[in-house]
């Protein structure tokens, strides 16, 4: 009986396995074809150029990319710097890897992550991006108590807190300087603690695209709560916003002393797709309202009263300073500051200067350096990499770079490569070193068995230094062609006696048929080029021939340099005259 119920048992199964299978084709096996390319490799996150700002001086960088291929990936090589961090050979999905990884030990400078993936036919694709770690932001400005850039957060850049979002503020994808600017939207404002930003003066500062509706708008109110008094709680704090039509916007002033409140009726300004710079003061004797660093309107005062003000908001009157329909404002704003004191005009007119977008005096310039106290490249509002301890100095024009043992600047090459090429500058001759190199923009030398202490590939790129002794330095210039190197140098047009020199003006041009070196806008040496090459020129040494001409001892510069400028051109030497005479 129990053989017969296992039989049955055995017919049902394979019944219904029959009926399973009904109407279902056989699985077969597809050939998977022909490797016709190399992976695929997009880097989500850092992208190219992202700046990281915090205050630990190692931070994290969360790695976002995926791999694709056509057929099979075999492994993924996750590099910084040219260092592998971590490597990967299992995928789940053969064909596609989406991967994160935290990698914990980002220190300040310019950093190069590098992507290598391979298929398993040893296909390899490697995608690089640039990102930067930057020092934590350091006040520019006396009693500046409050900075917020908006590149891409909310983020207050001196106490590194991030402030409370109301609504949906956005970004404008451009700002006036860095990468982006706050974007107003309905309803929607920051607030931020007051504590630590006051005194008994205030100044606050910023950007403003302006968007005239609505037609009225708070910009900056520090208000204590409406509600606790009869008079609206204008008697306390101070109240910043704008009202009129779609072709006229005023701007004004409140401010609450205490025992009474003064208004300020300050200036108009008509609504367009430009920049403009708004400011106002308050001291214990007048407050002020400027609009692009030019005088609206100044009234007597007798100081500020912060009680009851705890919190600031910004770019709306609401919450305290709604009553008047005084809310969110829809414009664009950019680079706000607070001062725990009262801005002098030619302080403001100074911010809206350094502020300002720097506008190339000369065709073809795209890298224009003037050391005013920072490294910043105005051209592109890119700020170099400082190695060693370099200071500031009296230069050519205000101040100059001023060398020291170990010193240079690094600035990535990316805006600065062309088949034509020139640089123009001022220095100072210290001729202790009797070598050193000045500007170098070449490729690394793996190849040099010192490497990466000693490296000298000079088969692209170029190398401008100086040698000699202390009565007597020779410039030279060595370019590259991609497979060998040409030299203009010697002669005595092309020395320069340090110990008679003051400031002197330098300048080399490269072009597809010559190079020249000018020196005080004079011919010091000229020859026949094929052509730059630039394969691997990914930095621009200023001051050094480190780290990528090393070999020769063409280290650190100590002496100065001012007003340096590089073209995407092959001045001519009445350029060369031009430029010299202007900053003379």
């Amino acid at each position: 009986m129990k053989s017969i119920k296992n039989i049955f048992a055995c017919l049902f199964f394979l019944a219904f396995a029959a009926a399973c299978n009904e109407g279902i084709d056989p699985i077969t096996a597809v050939a998977p074809g022909t490797d016709a390319s190399a992976p695929v490799v997009t880097i989500k996150y850092p992208t190219e150029g992202v700046k990281i700002q915090v205050p630990e001086l190692v931070t994290s960088v969360n790695i976002q990319f995926e791999a694709t291929d056509d057929i099979e990936l075999k492994s993924i090589s996750v590099k910084i710097d040219g260092t592998e961090i971590v490597n990967y050979a299992e995928f789940k999905d053969y064909r596609r890897a989406v991967k994160e990884y935290l990698y914990n030990k980002v220190t300040n400078g310019v950093h190069t992550l590098t992507i290598d993936a391979t298929d398993t036919q040893e296909k390899t694709t490697s995608k690089s991006v640039k990102f930067e770690k930057k020092p934590p932001y350091t006040p520019l400005y006396a009693g500046e108590t409050f900075y917020m850039p908006f590149d891409g957060d909310f983020v207050e850049k001196i106490s590194f807190k991030a402030a409370t979002v109301v609504g949906t503020p956005g970004f404008a994808g451009a700002g006036l300087k860095g990468i982006n600017a706050y974007a107003g939207a309905a309803d929607s404002y920051l607030t931020f603690p007051l504590a630590g930003l006051t005194g008994t003066e205030f100044s606050a500062e910023f950007w403003c695209k302006l968007n005239a509706s609505p037609d009225r708008a708070g910009l900056i109110s520090i208000s204590p709560d409406p509600s606790s008094s009869s008079d609206e709680a204008r008697k306390k704090g101070l109240r910043f916003f704008r009202e009129g039509s779609a072709t006229e916007q005023r701007f004004k002033l409140n401010v609450g002393n205490g025992a009474s409140e003064t208004w300020n009726n300050g200036g108009v300004i008509a609504p367009s797709n430009e920049w403009t710079h708004l400011a106002f003061t308050v001291s214990q004797t007048s407050c002020t309202v400027y609009i692009n660093g030019a005088v609206a309107a100044t009234v007597a005062n007798t100081g500020i009263d912060w009680t009851g003000c705890t919190t600031i908001s910004i770019f709306s009157g609401a919450p305290n300073f709604a009553y008047w329909d005084h809310k969110s404002d829809q414009s664009k704003f950019d680079e706000l500051r607070f001062f725990n004191r009262a801005l002098t005009q030619a302080e403001i007119q100074t911010i809206i200067q350094n502020d300002s977008p720097y506008v190339p005096k000369y065709s073809g310039e795209v890298f224009y350096m003037p050391f005013e106290g920072s490294y910043k490249d105005l051209v592109s509002n890119t700020t170099a990499t400082k190695v060693g301890s370099p200071i500031f100095a009296d230069g050519k024009k205000g101040q100059a770079y001023a060398g020291a043992a170990n010193s240079y600047l690094t600035f990535p090459t990316t805006t600065l490569k062309s088949s034509n090429f020139s640089a123009v500058f001022w220095t100072k001759i210290n001729s202790t070193p009797d070598r050193a190199g000045i500007l170098v923009m070449g490729p690394e030398d793996k190849a040099n068995a010192g490497y990466p202490t000693v490296q000298n590939n000079r088969t692209s790129g170029f190398r401008f230094f100086r040698e000699g002794s202390a009565t007597s330095q020779i410039f030279k210039l060595n370019a590259g062609n991609g497979t060998a190197d040409s030299w203009f140098d010697g002669g005595s047009s092309a020395t320069v006696t340090p110990i008679t020199s003051d400031w002197v003006h330098m300048a080399f041009t490269i072009s597809g048929t010559e190079c020249v070196v000018y020196i005080n806008g004079e011919v010091a040496k000229q020859g026949s080029f094929s052509g730059i090459d630039w394969t691997g020129c990914d930095l621009l040494s200023i001051m050094s021939g480190a780290p990528r001409f090393s070999e020769w001892n063409h280290f650190s510069d100590l002496g100065m340099m001012d007003e340096l400028r590089i073209f995407n051109k092959a001045l001519s030497q009445n350029e060369v005259k031009t430029i010299m005479n202007a900053e003379k």
